[in-house]
């Protein structure tokens, strides 16, 4: 014996069963195009490190206990920080790798200006322990042996200031001979935090967002960096090269993602090169935020890409801009600097031969 079901309560079964699907599709603000809206201004400060703390291991998560104690302990770390006597105290070490902290030297920002955010976000209501997540480890992978001797050059001509002008006893051009010498991020050309893509930072964590038809910006707080990202475009000559790269957007049904590729080659990101290939994917949550994830692949600094994700809070603040440039004061208090030391040198050199004494 058959027994005929009505038509209309299987209709109504199958709009019960699709009612999540169409409420996850729904349930984000969205442009008249009918694509996710991403225009805003954004927090991306965490107290979660890039890196993972070696302790944790393969480690992803983290346990709402420590996430709490983390937080509070940089909550502490805010109350203190107009009442202790010292404005050198370095705040307290992020996730417990002790890899952050504000300088203490002479130049540095003390801990008044540190704004590293409130929270270790999470994902999916997991706290996570890095925002690397592959390699397992979460952590920058080894560089190759090429990407290996590019840094040992860098780190040549970069060491800290003991007072002396140690350079001169190098061949070659001194790091501190013109600004065209100088770091591009001590010249205020890019952020020393990257934009392309973009990781968090001491300070200066706003990003905002304005969206087109065609058109997608993404202002970096950290020394105004406006990005342009053309959709349903294609890259240009590899010829053509910019110190943000050149980068390329498309939908992938809810999520943007951001092809970037023909950087300039002074603008390395952790000692990467101009043939750096960076996909970044930006997904709106209901809740307003945006899942930011990005990898980074170049074979010829790293042998395997790296991949990492994190929280940008929506914000209804007004980002300001970090007049940050190429004339600003500390570049030349940098050269003046470095031609008294280089005086002084040549000054003590000259003496210790008896050089210039009149015998």
């Amino acid at each position: 014996m058959r027994v005929r079901v009505p038509a209309a309560p299987i209709a109504i079964l199958v709009l019960l069963i699709a009612a999540p699907a169409l409420t996850a599709q729904g349930d984000v603000k969205r442009a008249a195009n009918g694509k996710p809206d991403l225009t805003g201004t954004f927090d991306a400060g965490t107290l979660t490190p890039l890196q993972r703390p070696e302790k944790y291991g393969d480690n992803l998560f983290l346990s709402p206990e420590d996430a709490a104690k983390i937080e509070a302990d940089a909550a502490q770390y805010a109350a203190d920080r107009h009442r202790v006597s010292d404005p050198n105290r370095k705040p307290p070490p992020v996730g417990g790798d002790g890899t952050t902290g504000g300088a203490g030297n002479v130049g540095g920002y003390n801990r008044f200006w540190v704004e590293t955010g409130t929270e270790a976000f999470a994902v999916d209501g997991k706290f996570r322990t890095s925002i690397i997540f592959d390699p397992p480890n979460g952590r920058i992978p080894e560089m190759t042996e090429a990407g290996q001797a590019r840094s040992a050059e860098r780190r040549r001509l970069r060491r800290p200031n003991d007072g002396s002008a140690w350079w001169l006893d190098i061949d070659g051009h001194g790091p501190y001979d013109g600004p065209e010498t100088l770091p591009v991020t001590e010249r205020c050309i890019v952020g020393f935090t990257g934009a392309t893509p973009t990781f968090p930072s001491l300070y200066n964590n706003f990003k905002r967002v304005v969206q087109t038809e065609d058109h997608i910006m993404i202002l970096i707080e950290m020394v105004h960096d406006a990005r342009i990202v053309r959709l349903n475009a294609e890259h240009p000559s590899p010829e053509e090269r910019k110190w943000l790269g050149h980068s390329i957007g498309w939908w992938e049904g809810d999520t943007l993602v951001i092809d970037s590729r023909n950087f300039h080659p002074k603008a390395v990101l952790r000692g990467a090169t101009q043939e750096s290939h960076i996909t970044e994917r930006l997904t709106l949550q209901p809740d307003g935020n945006i899942l930011y994830r990005f990898t980074i692949d170049d074979p010829a600094t790293w042998d395997v890409p790296w991949s990492g994700e994190y929280i940008w809070k929506r914000s209804p603040v007004d980002v300001y801009e970090y007049a940050c440039h190429e004339g600003n004061y500390s570049m030349g208090g940098t050269l003046r600097g470095a031609r008294v030391l280089e005086a002084d040198a040549l000054a003590a050199k000259a003496a210790s031969t008896g050089a210039g004494s009149g015998d």
